[in-house]
């Protein structure tokens, strides 16, 4: 399949939702032939990119050109099919394009067994090409070949999808539009749902493709695999950064450290500029002790030289206005989380302690101990309880069984935001705390989460990364004994989740974190332990503590 011909560009492109701009004069092109990815927070406006390409959306402004004449395939991150339907349903709605083309290659195959023309040999050409270029005969090989990559290799062909579960839908999608092999791939979020082997095998499957692909995704190790360039979308903005995520990271560290440049030789400036025109000023004030090469000087120029100092001090004063009025940003502090190691008035015993607690139905009992300074990933399947268990810690939940014993003060970060959406941003992350609204602006702006002009928007104007920022920011500026992090890289922009992992890393206090996130994982050097795992053998009555 050719690329050259394939072309997915943006032009002054705008588009808002409810009165809020998500994109702002968007220019860019996707380049042909490889995959790109889309990065940025959950709100900042990757999926609308990705419909709008797909033209399930249009732009208020702008213009979208697509120009795909191997057709265009398009992974909603929630798009069900219909339930009714069958495996073999979905598979031949995929290929519906490459089966319309063989039934007509099989109708002129008949009419020239009847007669004969030109017309009817040109257009089985035609026909034959495009069947070809949209890989028709290996098209059944390929469903086969992407459900079992998949994990899907044993479902059978007459299963109803109402009767899969949320995963296996949301594979079945993905392999059936991989089988149907587009010139055009748009992919929100492909690897939700995949396990490490399903995951490996899409990025094979990605890297050996030949057509354009444009994904969406917050999994790092994934784009550096098969991303040849990253698109990242920032308050209504993209920015192309080329090369996979660790290319990403090294062209960051050079922003971050060209700003920190540019702000060090603002400050030498203005300093060296005030000295000067401090100096100078005090060279022409009036009344000062003349010395005797002064007194020359007046003798032989009457007064030019003051003159001429005069005029350099309104010329120094002039330079220092107009540094002082376009500063250089303060870069932001590196995060750091509050919190101090144990000390002799801390409490006696460990921070968290969980004695066979469990919630009926969602958590069977478990024991738990959490030591001052210990660092805990909690792993298991989906369903086995890792949230309960952090929301027990943080007495969000009664047990039902069992005690849960806290001592010290515990943070928790939850899965989702849940900040007040009728309040600013400013008064959400100043609700019970002490201080003005000043001071909890000066806190804010160290942090670097939120610029000076999004203080007094409403939460509920925020994207969902915006509301998980005022969440962290509370978390970040509170002392803490123990944090209690359900999936903290979620929803966030993917150079704020290195910052994150940075400021976890020295935190002195006790971690107990819940993420499936392939990076963070990997590079975890705490205890690791599997949820079911903890499951106590010594039936408990009720206790609360």
């Amino acid at each position: 399949m050719s690329s050259t011909a394939t072309q997915l560009s943006l032009h002054a492109l705008t588009k808002s939702f409810e009165h809020r701009a998500v994109l702002d004069a968007v220019t860019t092109a996707f380049p042909a032939g490889a995959t790109s990815g889309l990065i940025g927070e959950n709100g900042s406006g990757k999926s609308t990119i990705l419909r709008l390409l797909a033209g399930a959306e249009r732009p208020d402004g702008g213009e979208v050109v697509v120009v795909a004449p191997g057709g265009c395939g398009f992974l909603a991150q929630d798009d069900p099919l219909p339930g009714h339907w069958s495996v073999d349903d979905a598979v031949d709605d995929a290929l519906a394009e490459i089966r319309r083309l063989e039934r007509r290659l099989r109708e002129l195959e008949q009419a020239m067994t009847d007669a004969s023309g030109a017309d009817l040999l040109d257009e089985y050409g035609a026909v034959s090409t495009a069947f070809e270029l949209r890989g028709g005969y290996d098209a059944d090989a390929r469903v086969a070949q992407a459900l079992a990559g998949l994990g899907l290799a044993g479902l059978p062909r007459s299963r109803r999808l109402a009767a899969l579960s949320g995963g296996q839908r949301a594979r079945l999608r993905l392999a059936v539009l991989l089988a149907a092999a587009p010139e055009v791939l748009l992919l929100d979020e492909p690897t939700n749902h995949l396990d490490v082997a399903a995951t490996t095998w899409l990025e094979d499957h990605l890297r050996a493709r030949a057509g354009t692909t444009v994904v969406v995704s917050h999994d790092r190790v994934f784009l550096d695999r098969v991303a040849g360039a990253l698109f990242e979308i920032d308050e209504g903005r993209v920015a192309r950064y080329g090369g996979g995520y660790s290319d990403y990271r090294r062209a960051k560290a050079g922003e971050r450290a060209r700003w920190e440049q540019a702000r060090a030789t603002w400050e030498d400036e203005v300093a060296r500029l005030r000295t000067a025109a401090a100096t100078t000023a005090r060279r022409v004030a009036p009344g000062r002790e003349m010395t005797d090469r002064n007194k020359m000087a007046y003798g032989r120029a009457a007064g030019r030289v003051q003159a001429s100092l005069a005029s350099r001090v309104r010329a120094t004063q002039e330079r220092l206005r107009r540094l002082l009025d376009d500063p250089v940003p303060v870069p932001p502090q590196p995060l750091r989380f509050r919190g101090e190691p144990a000390t002799a008035t801390a409490p006696d015993g460990p921070v968290l302690e969980v004695a066979g607690a469990g919630v009926a139905g969602r958590l069977a009992p478990v024991d738990l101990v959490v030591d001052r300074g210990d660092r805990i990933l909690v792993t298991g399947p989906n369903g086995s309880g890792k949230t309960t268990l952090l929301r027990l810690l943080a007495e969000q939940l009664i047990p039902t069984a069992g005690a849960v014993v806290r001592r010290g003060r515990v943070g928790h970060l939850a899965q989702e935001p849940g900040v007040a959406p009728e309040r600013t941003v400013l008064e959400a992350f100043g609700k019970d705390r002490r201080g003005d609204p000043d001071d909890h602006a000066r806190a804010l702006a160290a942090l670097g989460l939120f610029r000076e002009e999004d203080l007094h928007r409403r939460v509920a104007a925020l994207s969902t990364g915006g509301r998980r920022r005022v969440e962290l920011a509370r978390l970040l500026t509170d002392p803490h004994d123990a944090l209690l992090l359900d999936e903290p890289t979620n929803h966030l922009a993917l150079g704020l989740v290195e910052e994150l992992e940075a400021a976890l890393d020295r935190y002195p206090g006790a971690l107990v974190v819940v993420s499936h996130d392939r990076r963070l994982r990997e590079a975890w050097t705490g205890r690791v332990v599997d949820v079911r795992e903890l499951a106590t053998s010594t039936p408990t009555g009720v206790v609360h503590a």
